[in-house]
């Protein structure tokens, strides 16, 4: 967690680091020292980028409105797993198959809210 807290501004130092070098290495360079400059840059450029994006939440995406059916109406296979919660008299159960996909999914049972993860 210490190296997330500081990764901002050590990316961004070190990203400047890169641009003197870029700098003073770029003059005088034949054609194919500045393409490999060239390339390095770029890639330095995209992993600052990267370091500073959540790209976690590009590929699992919470479930904010879940539906419901009841269990007769239910398709899931008997042998499939839930987790499931009960409040009150109102009960849930949400199939592992898809929590594993998305990971979170937010709910509100018998008036009270929910973060289900899996």
């Amino acid at each position: 967690m210490a190296v997330r807290e500081h990764a901002p501004i050590v990316s961004l130092v070190a990203g400047l680091v890169c641009l003197v070098f870029f700098l003073l290495l770029w003059r005088g360079a034949r054609i194919w020292r500045k393409v490999a400059l060239s390339s390095v840059m770029l890639l330095v450029a995209f992993s600052a980028v990267m370091s500073r994006l959540n790209y976690f939440e590009w590929m699992f995406h919470p479930v904010d409105s879940p539906q419901f059916q009841a269990e007769s109406d239910s398709k899931l296979d008997k042998s499939e797993m839930v987790l499931a919660i009960q409040f009150g008299n109102a009960s849930r159960a949400y199939p592992i198959s898809q929590m594993a996909y998305h990971h979170i999914l937010n709910d509100v049972v018998e008036g009270v809210p929910v973060a289900v993860t899996y």
